[in-house]
């Protein structure tokens, strides 16, 4: 499952980044959005979500939402 399709509010765990895009992969990985790291949906928007990784939020776009599977 994507992050597109993840509850509000409910803790899931990055199981892998689905992208062939090295640029983004870094960007992830300095929010600190890999394998293994637990996020979670704080709000559903129009074009996007705000996610909870670590101690940040942040605005995801719906394009990089459906990259991050969850577990």
């Amino acid at each position: 499952m994507t992050l597109l399709n993840a509850e509000e509010g409910k803790e899931y765990i990055v199981s892998r980044i689905d992208t062939d895009d090295e640029e983004l992969n870094s960007f992830l990985f300095s929010l600190g959005c890999y394998s293994g790291e637990p996020i979670t949906v704080v709000t559903r928007r129009k074009h996007g979500c705000v996610v909870s990784i670590k101690d940040g939020r942040y605005n995801i776009d719906n394009d990089l939402a459906e990259a991050i599977v969850i577990e």
